[in-house]
């Protein structure tokens, strides 16, 4: 068996440990950085409904929280992950709080990023591949229920 695209990234989950590879190897993945406090927390609502009808086998969506822009990030752990299931009924994987931007910036957004401009606020989107190719970046704007974006999720299911 091959080791994952992301093996040398190091992915953590919302309590530090290891992301299982069950939630991540060999599907095309959403990654957003995700915030609590934003205007667009609401986004939550159709990524949900959009791992719960995409998700399974070949595509899953993965929460990023991150508290680089406005500090709309502050919580603890336990708090994103209460707030993130109650709130939303969240059941995607969350990872670790990244720093997406600067030079705390990690290894996942560096690879996501690439040569690209920073990250511009929450809910930006990263559609990779299975092999970890960076599909395609999506604004904070473009919501989960955008026809470009499903159209290019199930594109890359397909693939």
């Amino acid at each position: 068996m091959s080791t994952p695209w992301y093996a040398d990234l190091a992915l953590r989950d919302l309590d530090g440990e290891p992301v299982a590879d069950a939630a991540l190897a060999g599907k095309a993945l959403l990654f957003v950085n995700v915030a609590s406090r934003c205007g667009l927390t609401p986004q939550y609502t159709g990524l949900v409904a959009l791992h719960g009808e995409l998700g399974g086998d070949g595509f899953a969506v993965v929460g990023v929280p991150c508290n680089q822009f406005g500090a709309q990030e502050p919580g603890t752990a336990e708090e994103i992950r209460t707030f993130c299931t109650t709130k939303y009924g969240v059941e995607f994987p969350l990872l670790e709080k990244q720093d997406v931007n600067g030079a705390g910036r990690s290894a996942l957004y560096t690879h996501l990023i690439g040569d690209g401009p920073a990250i511009e606020w929450n809910f930006a989107k990263f559609l990779v591949a299975r092999d970890g190719t960076v599909l395609k970046r999506f604004s904070p704007q473009t919501t989960p229920e955008d026809a470009l974006l499903r159209v290019a999720i199930a594109d890359a299911v397909d693939a």
